[in-house]
């Protein structure tokens, strides 16, 4: 039986956490003392004593013949108090920390880049070595606030060639694909709002929203696509704001959208106000282009976004929106508000090595690296007992079932003690149903000690 003590500590805790999540706002009308108590199965004399502690410690005012109120400033927000507490392998923002930090000793078949010697790095040098011998102002000057105007011409031509209907005014350049997503959620999200992202999906995803604080509902991904049942009745449950996707080599799964499903997936977006983003990060990975619902809806509820740093640098960032001109004048604005100019500098040298008459070149090799990769790295997991959940014709990741009775996390933290950093499927899945799936980035799987460790770490399961 637990002590009062422990009793009244979680009563104070879980009236200070929903404090530090800004789910009670300064002057928040606090739950009288028997809802309290009710809600927490504990007795009204605990919750009596825990929300005099708080009063004591200056968290709450009593304000006699009223009830119980938060007091003080708005707390400053923690992004890990949003949600329920997860462990720390599974969580977005530590295992974004863990694979950023890594030593160089590290092998990280969970993260989510090419390593560095498979960029285009002549390329990128050679922009460099271009740019020092000018007198350039993208060496010194703000940006425009639309950025290049060169930039947003190829990526009109490139969009164009993929049948996405767009001018060179319905472009803005970002920092990354993140900023984007960002600019995009200031724009269009308030705080209550619903999100709906595919499960499982890029992790950092959940992160971005948390700082948004929205209401984040996953929708079961399949192979060709989001599950349409489960994506209407999320329309008519939540009537959601926007839905974040990638519909090209999908991450962390490598599925491809199919065609049917993109025209459903379209017809029950119309039908209600629901905006689409559709993150378009991983396009020239893919050998087979497969559908964009930016092409299909034409930028009218789908808003493009992008960026380089998958295939040129994740050094050198720079990202792009598209969507319809009005609301690209409003991001305008947004932009400025929030980092007044974009990076010059960057955009022109990512611009120069997409040109470079060697990177097309390149995109070939690459293909045929990762191809090869994905058949290797397939072979030797499955060896292990390790399932890939399909398997994908582009890209660099495969999504992976382990043994049955195996649990990711535990898998994780023990790869971790030998110096592997692995990605646990809950990490990306906002229902929490992966615990027993993996992402693997094959790029990253060259190394024969990640599988000596795989082995090694699955024997310690029981």
């Amino acid at each position: 039986m637990a002590r009062a003590g422990t009793l009244i500590e979680s009563v104070m805790k879980d009236i200070e956490s929903k404090i530090a999540s800004r789910a009670y706002l300064p002057n928040t009308r606090l739950p009288s003392v028997r809802a309290q108590a009710k809600a927490m199965q504990v007795s009204i004399s605990t919750v009596v004593e825990a929300y005099d502690r708080l009063v004591a410690e200056g968290c709450i005012v009593s304000r006699p013949g009223a009830g119980f109120y938060t007091s003080g400033p708005i707390a400053p927000l923690n992004l890990t108090h949003i949600g329920p507490k997860v462990a720390r392998e599974i969580d977005p923002l530590w295992v974004s920390r863990e694979s950023l930090e890594s030593t160089a000793g590290s092998l990280m078949p969970g993260c989510g880049w090419l390593p560095s010697e498979w960029f285009y790095q002549s390329g990128i040098k050679r922009a460099l070595r271009n740019l020092a011998r000018t007198h350039s102002l993208d060496l010194t000057e703000y940006a425009p606030p639309k950025g290049s105007q060169a930039f947003r011409h190829f990526l009109q031509r490139r969009m164009l060639s993929h049948n996405i209907e767009v001018t060179a005014e319905q472009i803005m350049l970002t920092e990354s694909g993140t900023h984007a997503i960002d600019l995009i959620g200031r724009f269009l999200l308030s705080p209550g709002d619903t999100v709906l992202v595919d499960d499982p999906c890029y992790f950092n995803f959940h992160a971005l929203l948390k700082a948004h604080r929205v209401k984040i509902i996953g929708i079961p991904y399949t192979p060709t696509g989001p599950d349409l049942e489960r994506f209407a009745q999320a329309i008519k449950d939540y009537n959601p704001r926007l839905y974040l996707t990638n519909s090209g080599v999908h991450n962390p799964t490598g599925a491809h959208l199919a065609p049917h499903v993109a025209h459903k997936l379209l017809t029950l977006a119309q039908a209600s106000e629901l905006v689409i983003v559709e993150d378009d990060i991983f396009a020239d990975l893919e050998t087979t282009r497969s559908p964009r619902l930016a092409a299909l809806d034409g930028l009218d509820q789908v808003i493009e976004i992008g960026s380089f740093s998958k295939t040129v640098s994740a050094s050198v960032r720079c990202g792009y929106i598209a969507a319809k001109q009005d609301w690209i004048e409003q991001l305008v604005d947004l932009k400025i508000a929030t980092s007044f100019s974009g990076n010059r500098l960057d955009s022109e040298i990512v611009l120069q090595t997409l040109t470079d008459s060697g990177y097309r070149k390149h995109m070939e090799k690459l293909h045929h690296w990762l191809a090869k990769q994905r058949q290797s790295t397939t072979k030797k997991l499955i060896n292990l007992g390790i399932q890939p959940w399909i398997q994908p014709k582009d890209g660099m990741f495969l999504w992976c079932q382990l043994p049955t009775g195996k649990n990711a996390t535990q898998l994780a933290r023990d790869c971790l003690s030998k110096g592997v950093v692995l990605a646990p499927g809950n990490v990306f899945s906002q229902s929490q149903n992966a615990h027993d799936y993996l992402r693997f980035n094959v790029a990253q799987c060259t190394d024969e000690k990640i599988f000596e460790v795989l082995a090694w770490a699955l024997d310690q399961q029981i």
